[in-house]
């Protein structure tokens, strides 16, 4: 075969509509649209390790920040599941104006669902945050507190902001919901150099990113004429929909974001900088997860979902293995790259100003063993995607049950012999054990699919 006609074949199977390639074509969009957002991110670090390093004002930021970040993790990413796939089943079945009803009462409930977490964490915060942050000073505690305070509104805008995403994403518009991410990251870099009050200026653009990411949105969707009407939400079959599998996602994602929460807890009782130091270690690990596994997991959902809405369970299984056999063969190679470059990957990346060559040994370590998880973290968000479309999420809920206490017993057994990378690799490990359990009730769900069908 000449080059001339293996480039037109392969450029006409780019060119076919079939399911696998319209969520190759999606993947490759979502991922390149990750990796300018993440580019973005990967320069506010650099600027950031420039200028805080691994001090006590970066242990204070990280802790002050997780836990809205945990809250919108479970409340918005929670509900975005949930929605997604009845939204797109109402769409296929009723029609676009029943979608946007559903949309239109899933965002007033989610909005007085946003407000009174953020009331919840303002008044429970001065309880909150000495747990979080148990091996901290007074002082540090106190920054802690004031920069807490501050990042509050970031639940009520961040939230809205990832269901509305979420609804792009289930309307194939995935450039839009991809990019506007970026406006985070690049209003903590402006803040960072125009700026001279320190990690105050993180907090500030961290508030400016979220508000701007949400002025897009409203300007994408009606780009899109998705419509939001504001009123009395209806309980309709659909929205109890949404709320039934809301309930048992919600409860598996709050076990499973508070893995970030237990790290990052127990990190603070080590030495100062140790909550930075795991912070930085996954910085090149999200990269990759957030460009492959991410981006897969974004462009699969509303695919997934269409095709169990029709019940066509050969594409499913098919697209299944063939994402799976992709994902393995993609990420096993660029995981044992990345161990074996670790160190000089985080001298290039962050090691200047503050940073030290002693932070560039700590925080190389700590990523050596995080980008273990890289292979079993994407193939499990692909089978978490399927679950989802399926709404059998209480198979999610039990599962990140079981991964939370492993977590914490993996934690304190791990960070007694190797300190702060012993934590990275307890996570490495809850993805392995996550993935094979995802995989093992997926089988078992789809043959009780076939026995239905049947």
């Amino acid at each position: 075969m000449t080059l001339p006609h293996a480039i037109s074949q392969g450029w006409r199977k780019m060119s076919a509509n079939t399911p696998n390639v319209r969520i190759l074509r999606a993947t490759l969009i979502v991922g390149g649209m990750t990796f300018s957002v993440k580019l973005i991110s990967m320069v506010k670090d650099a600027a950031t390790a420039r200028v805080f390093g691994v001090s006590d004002a970066m242990d204070a930021f990280l802790i002050a920040f997780l836990v809205p970040s945990f809250v919108v993790n479970v409340v918005a990413g929670s509900l975005n599941a949930a929605l997604v796939p009845t939204y797109i089943q109402i769409r296929e079945n009723e029609g676009s104006e029943a979608a946007h009803r559903l949309f239109s009462d899933t965002i007033v409930l989610s909005s007085a669902l946003f407000l009174a977490a953020t009331a919840l964490l303002a008044f429970a915060g001065p309880w909150v945050l000495p747990v979080m942050g148990a091996g901290f000073s007074v002082s540090k505690m106190a920054l802690t507190q004031s920069l807490f305070y501050m990042l509050l509104p970031v639940v009520f805008l961040n939230g809205l902001a990832t269901l509305w995403s979420a609804v792009l994403t289930a309307s194939e518009r995935f450039a839009l919901s991809t990019l506007v991410s970026g406006l985070v990251p690049a209003a903590q870099l402006t803040a960072l150099l125009v700026s001279t009050l320190g990690i105050y200026a993180l907090v500030i653009g961290t508030v400016t990113g979220f508000a701007a990411q949400l002025g897009f949105l409203v300007w994408g969707l009606r780009q899109q004429r998705i419509a939001f009407r504001p009123r009395w939400p209806d309980l309709s079959p659909a929205l109890k929909q949404v709320l039934g599998q809301y309930l048992p996602m919600i409860a598996g994602a709050a076990i499973m974001s508070s893995t970030l929460l237990v790290d990052q807890s127990i990190a603070s009782l080590l030495a100062p900088g140790s909550v930075a130091t795991l912070n930085y270690g996954n910085k090149l690990v999200a990269l990759i997860m957030g460009i492959g596994g991410m981006a897969l997991a974004t462009a699969v959902l509303p695919y997934f979902s269409k095709m169990v809405a029709v019940k066509d369970w050969k594409a499913v299984r098919h697209s299944l293995k063939t994402f799976g056999l992709l994902i393995l063969a993609t990420s096993l190679p660029l995981t044992v790259l990345v161990i074996v470059l670790s160190t000089p990957l985080v001298q290039l990346l962050f090691q200047r100003g503050a940073f030290t060559a002693q932070d560039t040994i700590a925080v190389s370590q700590v990523q050596a063993m995080y980008v273990l998880q890289v292979p079993f973290y994407a193939l499990g968000m692909l089978f978490v995607r399927l679950i989802s479309s399926l709404r059998a999420n209480s198979i999610l809920m039990w599962g990140t049950a079981i991964n939370f206490l492993i977590n914490i017993m993996l934690d304190y057994l791990f960070m007694s012999w190797w300190g702060v990378a012993g934590i990275a690799l307890s996570t490495a490990c809850v993805y392995v054990i996550s993935c094979f359990y995802l995989g093992v009730m997926l089988r078992w769900k789809l043959k009780q699919m076939d026995s239905v069908a049947g």
